[in-house]
């Protein structure tokens, strides 16, 4: 029972599921991704996500951060379109002020890295009007409360808790052995009609139908930022990609490109060296028709 419906995530199945990118394409066409996040103490969550949605291979990345930090985030890249809420936390003035200054609709959005929350009603606000406007989505951290769950139940948003938050946003632990986590991530992903990517040593990713089981490549990647990497990765995919097979390549670039950095680093590496290492794992798989 445990391998049915799971899905066996190698090179060959990640070169199937890639899009390729038109040559007559333009700006904006190849994806437009919203980071929503960062706080007075967690400034580098967001851009981490927003990078790392960046060189996934879409156009424009719009970074959506308290005004506390702009100063400091523009000088972190000049690739990033900021847009700053007047609120250190999220409330339901800042939501509203976001979602008046997009300059683009955006085809994905990402919420929770590092997100500071002053009211839970702030929250389901922006997922709420996000996903009225067809935007695919991907929750993370601070936004994996049990409030969401109204919100985003059979809509195939992507959430990617790691167990702790994995309870927190389900109440029920996913459990220790890899058949246990496998069952419970499957049930909870069909239950919602959402996509669960459980993040741990075993990466365990469910649509409620199809599973893949992702081994973590190496222990260096426990270091914090990685999974803000991962969320921005997802994010870039799914502007393209179905959920499932989005979360399936951001988790599988991200262990490959953690792999390729403890061969170089060991266990020094840091959040910040996968945005230039994965832009050289992924050109591998580039297609242009």
């Amino acid at each position: 029972m445990e391998n049915h419906g799971l899905v066996t995530v190698d090179r060959d199945y990640i070169k199937k599921i890639i899009k390729p990118r038109n040559i007559r394409s333009r700006k904006g066409e190849n994806g437009i991704v919203l980071i929503v996040g960062g706080s007075r103490i967690y400034h580098g969550a967001p851009l981490l996500s927003s990078i790392a949605a960046l060189v996934s291979g879409t156009d424009l990345v719009y970074t959506a951060i308290p005004k506390i930090n702009l100063v400091s985030s523009r000088m972190f890249s000049p690739d990033l379109i900021f847009i700053p809420l007047p609120d250190d936390k999220l409330t339901m003035g800042s939501s509203r002020k976001l979602l008046s200054l997009m300059p683009k609709k955006p085809h994905s959005a990402a919420i929770g890295m590092g997100l500071g929350l002053s009211k839970i009603d702030s929250l389901c606000f922006l997922i709420r009007k996000l996903l009225e406007d067809k935007t695919k989505l991907v929750l993370d951290a601070s936004s994996l409360i049990p409030d969401i769950l109204q919100e985003i139940t059979n809509t195939k948003s992507i959430v990617t808790p790691h167990a702790g938050e994995f309870k927190r946003l389900f109440g029920q632990d996913p459990g220790q052995s890899k058949s246990e986590q496998i069952g419970i991530v499957l049930r909870k992903a069909k239950e919602f009609g959402i996509v669960v990517a459980l993040k741990g040593y075993l990466n365990i990713v469910s649509d409620g139908e199809s599973f893949s089981v992702i081994e973590r490549t190496t222990p260096s990647m426990t270091v914090g930022g990685t999974g803000d990497v991962l969320s921005g990765l997802i994010s870039g995919f799914l502007t393209k990609n179905s959920p499932f097979e989005s979360s399936v390549l951001g988790l599988f670039f991200n262990g490959v490109a953690g792999y390729n950095l403890y061969n170089k680093l060991g266990l020094h590496l840091m959040a910040s060296n996968f945005l230039e290492e994965l832009p050289l794992v992924m050109k591998d798989f580039d297609k242009i028709d």
